[in-house]
């Protein structure tokens, strides 16, 4: 009997319900995710009266949460790769579900910032585990479109916690706005049934029968025989997965994705926190900014469901380079704007090429790496841009206090989206002449081929 390639057998799958029983509790994850990392928005107000927060405690509140999320995606995305995805997600789903849940009862502030980070750090751990699942698991030319799926669910989560609000605030407290984060909790042992460890791991660790068991659950029409063998494209390389990420040629890919998550999350949160207060300044009405807000993140969902599905079709790179010039180009535009319609036009095009491109480098770093190392290569992107997140608000801040022409303001938030271009551009794909299917399916990922 002829050794079962592992890749090749998953990529030769077709979507069937176990693929959408994985996106479906995906999606349900990062809906809980961002709730729990941006409902602290909503009751920010009623905790400053009952607490007597002053505007800066408040701020360091927030940012206890944003520093987990950065702590957590590098110290799980790199147990992921040694302990296993499945335990490690598991872990991230109760971390940030029962620590958001305790917020409810917070006495003080103190113990309420501990909770906070310690939240954070679940939240952290999750895309990592997720995308790289995903990725592991996908059919062929299906990854990108999986992932872009699932990130839309950041908005879907930002949504549901302003509902929450709306709704819970007035009648029960602020405390029951966070109870509700406790609901993933009574779904997981439903979850735990679609999440799977990284099927190159498997066979390096000998676990056959595990191996055996989730490609009969990706493809129960042809579940492998109990006296089956296989083989993966690509042996776990050795040593700690973090040096991996510098070996084999990938040093300099690495280091400009690094530059460029820090890039693109910079502009990002800057925007997003800066944006009503940039069309303020530039003469018009808060509730016409708040406006370009809403267009702002319906743009992100539209560009990244197009963009997931485009770089299935023609590879990440060659959709990430010219998206993110296009962001700077109409951030540049912005600034000379006047035409309400022009405007929410390049509201939208800027929403869908800095947030939904963000949201597809996720998947290109999934397959730029190996299986075996992926977790981690996510994390630490994750980790570094979200550095770039801390710096981005208080970027604009900056801006702000030099009192620019409104024209340069915009420029400004539109440098970071070429810096993200350019290093985008210089991460090396490889020898020519490489299969450009070479990255799908399970163990994906090498700078030998191209990501699509």
């Amino acid at each position: 009997m002829n050794p079962i390639n592992v890749r090749e057998f998953i990529a030769g799958t077709p979507f069937n319900r176990f693929h959408a029983g994985m996106l479906f509790w995906s999606c349900f994850i990062i809906t809980f995710d961002m709730y729990d990392l941006v409902v602290y928005g909503s009751v920010l107000p009623v905790l400053m009266e009952e607490w007597s927060l002053g505007p800066v405690a408040a701020g360091a509140i927030g940012s206890y949460g944003i520093f987990g999320m950065m702590v957590g995606a590098i110290l799980f995305g790199i147990l992921a790769d040694r302990l296993g995805r499945t335990r490690v997600l598991t872990l991230s789903v109760v971390l940030f579900s029962v620590a958001s849940a305790l917020c409810g009862f917070a006495p003080n502030p103190e113990v309420f910032s501990v909770l906070r980070f310690i939240g954070g750090l679940g939240i952290g751990g999750i895309l990592p585990c997720l995308i790289a699942m995903l990725t592991d698991y996908a059919p062929r030319n299906r990854a990108n479109t999986l992932v872009a799926v699932v990130m839309c669910f950041f908005s879907v989560g930002g949504i549901l916690a302003a509902f929450v609000s709306m709704l819970a605030l007035p009648v029960f407290g602020w405390q029951s706005v966070y109870w509700v984060a406790a609901l993933p909790l009574l779904f997981l042992p439903l979850m735990t049934r679609y999440f799977l460890d990284s099927p190159a791991s498997l066979l390096e660790q000998g676990k056959t029968a595990e191996l055996r068991s989730a490609l009969g659950k990706v493809n129960p029409t042809a579940v492998p025989a109990l006296d089956a063998t296989f083989t993966v494209s690509q042996a776990k390389e050795p040593g700690s997965p973090v040096t991996a990420l510098f070996r084999n040629r990938r040093a300099l890919g690495t280091l400009m994705i690094w530059v460029a998550f820090f890039m693109c999350l910079l502009m990002i949160n800057g925007l997003t926190t800066w944006l009503p207060k940039l069309m303020v300044e530039a003469g018009y009405d808060l509730n016409s900014s708040l406006t370009f807000m809403v267009v702002l993140n319906v743009g992100a969902i539209i560009g990244t469901l197009v963009l997931g599905k485009l770089s299935d079709k023609w590879g990440v790179k060659r959709v990430l380079v010219p998206m993110f010039v296009v962001s700077a180009v109409s951030l540049t535009l912005l600034g000379f704007g006047s035409n309400m319609a022009v405007l929410l036009l390049l509201v939208a095009v800027t929403g869908a090429c800095t947030m939904g491109a963000q949201n597809i480098s996720y998947s290109f770093v999934a397959q730029y790496y190996p299986s075996s190392i992926r977790s981690t290569a996510i994390g630490l992107a994750s980790g570094v841009g979200r550095m770039g997140a801390i710096l981005g608000p208080t970027f604009g801040g900056v801006l702000l206090t030099l009192s620019l022409p409104v024209e340069m303001n915009f420029l400004f938030f539109a440098i970071p989206g070429l810096i993200a271009a350019l290093a985008f551009f210089f991460v090396p794909l490889g020898r020519k002449g490489t299969p450009k299917d070479a990255l799908q399916g399970a163990d994906a990922g090498s700078p030998v081929a191209e990501p699509r």
